[in-house]
């Protein structure tokens, strides 16, 4: 009775336990349909290449009083027209290649009887199907990767051309070589398109950034949550998509922010951002200590520094032993700012302190005034190339004061003045840092094109077409080559790669 209980109650936490498994992500990536075949066809160049390098074992053998070896065996040209590229749930992309054609070049030697022939042969492979399906997951860091290759190649039909003295009895007897040769090739086809995929490919993700330092305050965890989401005509990517500050680098911020929702498929590639990615970044800079800037002497505008002796002209004489010391302004924001995504645009809420204060030389500094600063900004978010960026403006600006209201009231000359030192002064600052922006989650040598940005509640998306920058095999051989030094000879080591500083 007690076991049936116990079973009936796992039953029923079974749904709530599947739901709170469910992390929400910071970033999401969808490739659509249209994405893929651009892939396709810079895929198809790389299935070129590795197929023209198929390595086949030499063939001999006897029959009766004919013996035969064949060596040397190269492929001269391929002829892959009809290629397909597609989506397959759940995990799975699918590529095929039909009614291919592959033409060889080897060296024969041939004997029959008393009758010695050496010379080449050129020979081609035709009706060749191959059907691959690619099952993508997510690795133990995070990382997508090909975790696994099913593949079936067939060749209908085989001929080869024979030249020389003899050409007439080879092509009577080429029966066994064409058949040999038409096995070893087929044979050939699946390893050397496993180890592209499973190799050469999965190199090729590993130039995406999993956890990467954006600056010298701050990084970025771009984890898979999960494994992909395929659809027939789509692929997702669920990111974790969380900076973190580089002193505290184990340190976790829950997601409580709306999950990002992708439902067009009219571009290639579309980037959704919640809200919680942008409130992680600023709570990083928060942590790091950075969101901090200090004002004294020429940095402070003349006008305003006119306006503030004359306006705590009885503390400055009160309290400074030195009327004419220079003033020190400090603005210390106090909370980690939050970002409110909207349908109309984008705003970041800031509340700091701002501590007004006399230097006098040889002595500690002397406080004016602490006031609370409540800024409203307007943020301005565009993609160029692969780095997300935003733009900062002054959208609403109040001070006040912590003491009372009626110092409140006196600060309120301050107001207008204040804010021109922030627009002037402080926001051209926050954009310098703002500017270089943070890597999207992209495999090397591919970039975004033609990028538009539209706001929903809650989160923004970003949608592009995509442009390979550089091939897939160049990109493979850059992050692949090991360089190695004789041990003969002395060298200095090896600089290292320009790629994201990888954790």
């Amino acid at each position: 009775m007690a076991a049936g209980s116990c079973l009936l109650l796992l039953l029923l936490l079974l749904p709530c336990l599947a739901m709170t498994s469910h992390s929400t992500p910071g970033c999401r990536i969808r490739i659509t349909s249209k994405g893929l075949d651009l892939v396709k066809q810079e895929g198809l160049r790389f299935v070129e290449q590795e197929l023209q390098n198929i390595t086949v074992s030499d063939l001999h053998g006897q029959e009766g009083q004919f013996h035969y070896n064949i060596s040397q065996v190269k492929v001269t040209d391929l002829q892959l027209a009809h290629s397909d590229l597609h989506f397959q749930p759940q995990q799975h992309l699918a590529f095929n290649i039909n009614n291919a054609s592959i033409s060889l070049r080897f060296r024969r030697q041939l004997l029959y009887w008393f009758f010695y022939d050496i010379g080449s042969i050129n020979a081609s492979a035709d009706g060749v199907h191959i059907h691959t399906v690619l099952q993508l997951a997510k690795d133990k860091a995070g990382r997508l990767k090909i975790s696994n290759m099913s593949c079936e190649a067939s060749i209908a039909r085989m001929h080869a051309g024979f030249s020389g003295t003899l050409r007439k009895v080879y092509e009577f007897l080429s029966t066994f070589i064409v058949t040999g040769m038409r096995y070893l090739l087929s044979q050939q086809i699946c390893p050397s398109l496993e180890h592209a995929s499973l190799v050469l490919l999965n190199s090729l993700l590993d130039t995406v950034p999993v956890r990467s330092y954006v600056d010298e305050h701050i990084g970025i965890d771009y984890s898979l949550l999960q494994d992909p989401a395929v659809s027939t005509d789509t692929l997702d990517l669920d990111f974790k998509g969380m900076f973190f500050p580089r002193a505290r680098e184990n340190q976790e911020l829950e997601n409580h922010a709306v999950e990002p929702v992708i439902k067009e498929t009219e571009r290639m590639v579309y980037v959704a951002f919640s809200e919680y990615f942008f409130d992680s970044a600023m709570q990083a800079y928060f942590q790091a200590g950075v969101l901090a800037i200090e004002l004294q002497g020429e940095k402070i505008p003349k006008d305003l520094e006119v306006l503030l002796r004359a306006t705590f002209f009885g503390t400055i004489f009160m309290l400074s032993p030195t009327v004419d010391a220079p003033l020190q302004l400090v603005l210390q924001v106090s909370a980690p700012p939050r970002c409110t995504i909207k349908p109309s645009g984008t705003s970041v809420s800031v509340s700091a302190f701002l501590n007004i204060s006399m230097v006098p030389p040889g002595h500690p500094p002397v406080q004016l005034s602490s006031m609370v600063l409540e800024t409203k900004l307007s943020a301005k978010v565009f993609l160029q190339g692969k780095a997300l960026r935003m733009q900062m403006d002054l959208r609403r600006f109040r001070i006040y004061s912590k003491q009372s209201a009626l110092e409140s009231l006196a600060l309120f000359s301050l107001q207008a003045p204040l804010k021109t030192l922030l627009q002037l002064t402080i926001m051209p600052i926050i954009n310098e840092r703002t500017k270089y922006g943070v890597q999207i989650p992209l495999p090397e040598g591919m970039d975004f094109t033609k990028e538009v940005v539209t706001n929903h509640a809650g989160f923004l998306t970003v949608g592009a077409d995509l442009h390979f920058s550089k091939g897939l095999r160049e990109v493979i051989d850059q992050y692949r080559t090991v360089p190695t030094v004789p041990p003969a000879t002395s060298a200095r080591p090896a600089e290292p790669s320009l790629g994201p500083h990888q954790l």
